[in-house]
């Protein structure tokens, strides 16, 4: 997405269709304390900013996994 970062993510922060948010290169403490509460909103995944996690990690925090039976007929 592009666009100017103060305009957009308070919209994606409260936007239902957002499950989760990485504030890890927000430096604006007020923007950023701002946007979790936004979050708070409808439950999202934060991470916080200046976390100082690992890429896999902070990928990781993000995933969901479903196990999905198919039933076959005999």
């Amino acid at each position: 997405m592009t666009g100017d970062f103060e305009e957009i993510a308070p919209w994606l922060a409260t936007h239902m269709d957002v499950n989760a948010f990485d504030l890890s290169g927000v430096n604006d403490k007020k923007l950023a304390l701002s946007l979790e509460k936004d979050c708070a909103s409808n439950l999202k995944r934060v991470i916080r900013p200046n976390t100082k996690i690992d890429d896999l990690t902070r990928i990781k925090a993000f995933l969901e996994t479903k196990t999905v039976w198919h039933p076959r007929g005999f």
